[in-house]
């Protein structure tokens, strides 16, 4: 299975570029996938670097241990969200990093995976469970929140996560849906979603938004950004890189306005003549618009088309 687990990196020169890779540096990349990315980050960093890499995904894990063996010691390998990248440092015995990569939302394997449950084609859907979650080991399927959550949950995660027009109707057909017979595949959800009469006109499919919002919801990925992005400044040695590739408005937001509150500092009132809150300025941003792939990246890679780069360096504590 490991050798099945294809990963293109993103926007590969230009992450590569902000996080102002030399020998020696030491790297965490808290969405270690396929090592498309880390295995760049070691050839730059070597020699004596330190790559630390994290995934939820055990397979993706795997997959990385076989592609990044030639670095021996140089690399290690943690199966965690990247919400607790701090403490998969401080288990490794590691304080403080040069560089911190985060490349969000799915793999490509994990799309093209069938039984992971994340993408629906209606070829496949009958066999095809609503599943999502990045580590299959823990937490609740797609199908066991659709099978549990009110109509006003499912409405508010399709609203957020999906921004999905008529969120409510769906919500409802749902639990209607349910109290007759469960949604345990992609193409029993397909089906509500076409009787419900959602997205009827649009160009873009609406199961999209629905799938994004589920999978948002299963993974609560966008209160681990946040912690993730917290935990990162933390771990920052003064002048390290935080560089985030997102791929959807909602995270995209997300870490632009982390980025802001980080470089601004005081939260205090704007009118209060005199900071009482203590918080100095922890980042510098280093792009005020997100990087976006080229033409020929995207030509090459179609699911590149949507990311988005932002990048931030960490500013040294005032004495």
């Amino acid at each position: 299975m490991s050798s099945d687990f294809h990963h293109v990196p993103v926007l590969l020169a230009e992450s590569s570029e902000y996080l102002h890779l030399k020998p020696g540096a030491v790297i965490l990349d808290g969405t270690l996938g396929g090592g498309g990315h880390a295995e760049a980050i070691l050839d730059r960093i070597a020699p004596g670097g330190l790559l630390v890499g994290l995934d939820l995904d055990e397979q993706a894990l795997s997959a990385s241990a076989t592609r990044l063996a030639r670095f021996g010691d140089s690399v290690r390998f943690v199966q965690s969200s990247f919400r607790h990248l701090d403490d998969a440092l401080r288990s490794l015995g590691i304080e403080s990093v040069d560089g911190v990569l985060l490349d969000l939302g799915v793999s490509s394997f994990q799309l093209d995976t069938p039984d992971r449950g994340f993408r629906f084609a209606s070829s496949t859907g009958h066999a095809t469970p609503l599943d999502m979650r990045m580590d299959p080991s823990c937490g609740s399927s797609a199908a066991e929140l659709l099978g549990r959550a009110s109509a006003e949950e499912l409405q508010g995660w399709f609203q957020r996560y999906g921004e999905l027009p008529g969120s409510k109707r769906l919500a409802r057909a749902i639990t209607q849906h349910r109290a007759n017979e469960p949604l345990r595949t992609t193409a029993d959800l397909l089906r509500v979603i076409e009787d419900a009469g959602i997205g009827r006109g649009r160009r873009h499919n609406p199961a999209t938004l629905v799938f994004q919002a589920l999978r948002i919801a299963v993974n609560d990925e966008l209160a681990a950004l946040e912690q993730g992005l917290e935990a990162a400044v933390s771990v920052l040695r003064p002048g390290g890189r935080l560089v985030v590739i997102s791929y959807h408005s909602l995270e995209d937001r997300i870490v632009k306005h982390s980025f802001r509150a980080a470089a601004k500092g005081c939260v205090c009132p704007p009118k209060q003549p005199v900071c009482t809150c203590g918080r100095a300025p922890s980042l510098e941003i280093m792009n005020r618009r997100p990087l976006r792939p080229s033409s020929t990246e995207t030509e090459a890679n179609p699911r590149s088309r949507s990311a988005r780069l932002r990048a931030a360096k960490r500013i040294p504590a005032a004495a």
